[in-house]
């Protein structure tokens, strides 16, 4: 593999395209070259950072942990694809964008930076939650799909129970998604009544409980 493509296979996973387009066909020594793109793209935005100064320099250092990172996982999942590489890397994204909101949130101050954190680490939640969700479904519905052609009509019962396991099994990935999701969105909330004082937070933290605790 000459430089251009070595380089060309490193851009194209750091840029979130890698794996439905190389899943089938990487080989270990395009794996290998491509981590070595990975890390040489990490050494070189973490220098360019060293032309910032205070909490710019952190974010930028932040933003080049988190493409490296996401790039990584992106990386494993295109060399052996599976539910859960491809979870992984959702994860991935997940940690990066919060880490990188966290370091943003680092130029406020008081209420306003509280409550920036609160939102950050809510997004956080709702996208590990989602991910979870996806996976799980994805998982219940690929075993019922081999029990079903496993049974091929002669176990039609067997196979419509399978889906309905399945069923089952993303409806609760998804409450308890929901219910992770309601649960940051009040912390949030309630991080923006400490604005107030009084009658006035006391009335704001009802108000937000009644709406965020209950589906």
């Amino acid at each position: 593999m000459n430089k251009l493509t070595a380089h060309g296979l490193a851009l194209t996973i750091g840029l979130g395209f890698s794996v439905g387009a190389m899943a089938q066909a990487m080989t270990q020594l395009q794996y290998k070259t491509a981590q070595t793109g990975i890390s040489a793209n990490y050494k070189v935005a973490q220098a360019t950072c060293e032309a910032s100064a205070a909490n710019a320099k952190d974010i930028c250092r932040e933003q080049a942990n988190g493409k490296q990172k996401v790039a990584t996982a992106e990386l494993k999942a295109a060399y052996t694809p599976s539910e859960t590489a491809s979870y992984q890397v959702r994860l991935a994204r997940a940690d990066a964008n919060l880490a990188l909101a966290l370091e943003k949130c680092d130029d406020l101050a008081g209420n306003v930076k509280d409550v920036c954190v609160k939102e950050a680490k809510a997004t956080a939640v709702t996208a590990k939650a989602n991910a979870k969700v996806h996976m799980k479904t994805a998982m219940a519905h690929d075993a019922a799909y081999d029990k079903a052609s496993k049974a091929q009509g002669v176990a039609d019962e067997k196979a419509t129970q399978a889906q309905v396991k399945a069923d089952e099994i993303s409806a609760v990935a998804r409450n308890d998604a929901a219910t992770e999701t309601r649960a940051a969105a009040l912390a949030v909330a309630k991080e923006k009544c400490d604005a107030l004082a009084g009658d006035a937070k006391g009335d704001c933290i009802k108000d937000a409980t009644a709406r965020f605790s209950k589906p």
